[in-house]
């Protein structure tokens, strides 16, 4: 394939905008990064006309793929009757209702733009509630990219530390130390460790925060019980468990990880996958300690929270995956499926070893000997370089993924997609 318009606007880029790109993860893109011109279900096209099956997804916000045309048509609708009001609609009142319907921790919700300001709020609220300041936080989860809570997502193994006290590690330079001294890092995982921990700081910790699924690291499944051992932690101590299900919400089930998982925490955010690609987040709960932001004693605000187009999006996209018992939902799962066993077939058939772990919508491929990752640092040692080359190969096929290993599946990817994915990933396996 060749990429000489993308390579001209990336140049062009770079001009005017630092590393000619406006959010730092869309840097680790070969041979550069790309400029695309439209999308339309589970395809995209580049500016050089090239086509791609996408299970990259806007790195999981296209959860009912690009451009749905229901999504689309609420939205233009609510365009030529206004934008944002700086007060209520009833809008937002139906798609918080929609919310709440599905999702099991969900007594209240209040939304606003990106995940990160998601986060920032449910710690925020946590610590009210409590009266407490520490938050336990685990290797190689992600929470955005707040100085607070940005800590020990990656880390290089030779300075994290010891495995049951890590050391927290900032992830970007200009990080205080400071922001870190409430903190307590820990692996993924281990439930005797949380419990120890528990009982080193008993009446100290507000929250513990976690991916119920460990999607930016992995795709990790928790062990049989540790989701439920960590609710019980909670429970004892008086700390809120707090799940991030910016990746796992409304994607691995209609209610998320929590219904998916059976556990279910006393906050949640959600982001991706929630609003078909229209920026919304949410912070949900229980109605006691939801009403802390309706009595103003905890602030949560926004200039662009719950603007109308937004949640125009939001209702449709709650509406469409709920209809005829989530039949679009079980669609992705069957794809996903599907999708994971071909590609573990065709890694056996050529002789590589690979680690495949997630759910049908979103699962994570691996070069690794390992058969299944317990934390991050398990996930560190896989053979990061391979699957680069990897996905290399699958871009020059024709298929798109993300290149650090997670797969997206939406409700628009076709069986015919699937045959035409797997006979690229048998192809590229032998590349590499």
């Amino acid at each position: 394939m060749r990429f000489d318009k993308s390579r001209e606007l990336y140049e062009r880029s770079c001009r005017v905008t630092p590393g000619g790109i406006h959010s730092n993860v869309r840097k680790n893109w070969q041979p550069l990064p790309m400029f695309y011109e439209r999308g339309e279900g589970s395809h995209v096209w580049d500016v050089d006309g090239n086509e791609f099956i996408d299970y990259v997804l806007a790195r999981g916000p296209l959860l009912l793929g690009h451009s749905p045309k229901p999504v689309l048509d609420a939205v233009k609708a609510q365009l030529d009757r206004g934008l944002m009001y700086a007060g209520q609609h009833p809008l937002e009142i139906e798609a918080a209702e929609r919310f709440i319907e599905l999702v099991p921790c969900a007594e209240m919700v209040r939304f606003s733009n990106s995940g990160s300001e998601a986060v920032h709020a449910a710690i925020r609220l946590a610590r009210a509630v409590t009266g407490r300041s520490k938050i336990i936080r685990f290797e190689g989860h992600y929470h955005g990219w707040l100085d607070s809570v940005f800590w020990s997502f990656a880390p290089p193994l030779d300075k994290a530390g010891p495995r049951e006290n890590p050391n927290p590690i900032p992830a970007s330079k200009g990080q205080p130390a400071s922001d870190s001294a409430n903190l307590i890092i820990r692996p993924w995982n281990d439930l005797a460790l949380v419990e120890k921990t528990f009982h080193e700081h008993r009446g100290e910790i507000a929250a513990v925060i976690m991916e119920p699924i460990m999607c930016n690291s992995g795709c990790l499944l928790p062990w049989p019980g540790y989701l439920g051992g960590v609710r019980e932690f909670c429970r004892q101590d008086g700390a809120l468990l707090l799940f991030d299900e910016v990746i796992t919400g409304f994607r691995v089930s209609l209610g998320g990880a929590q219904e998916y998982l059976g556990v279910t925490p006393d906050l949640a955010v959600f982001a991706k996958g929630m609003a078909a690609g229209f920026p919304v987040s949410a912070v949900a709960g229980k109605r006691d300690s939801m009403e802390r932001f309706g009595d103003l004693s905890v602030t949560h605000a926004g200039t662009y929270n719950s603007n109308a187009p937004c949640m125009a999006a939001t209702a449709a996209t709650l509406e469409l995956l709920a209809a005829n018992d989530g039949q679009l939902l079980k669609h992705a799962h069957a794809m996903g499926a599907r999708l994971m066993s071909g590609i573990k077939a065709a890694a056996e058939e050529c002789g590589k070893k690979i680690c495949i772990s997630g759910v049908g919508p979103v699962f994570h491929v691996s070069f690794s000997d390992r058969e299944r990752f317990a934390d991050y640092r398990e996930f560190a040692q896989r053979d990061a370089n391979t699957y680069v080359k990897f996905s290399c190969a699958l871009q020059e096929r024709g298929v798109r993924v993300v290149p650090d290993g997670l797969w997206f599946v939406s409700t628009t990817h076709t069986e015919q997609d699937i045959d035409r994915t797997l006979g690229v990933v048998a192809a590229s396996l032998k590349e590499v």
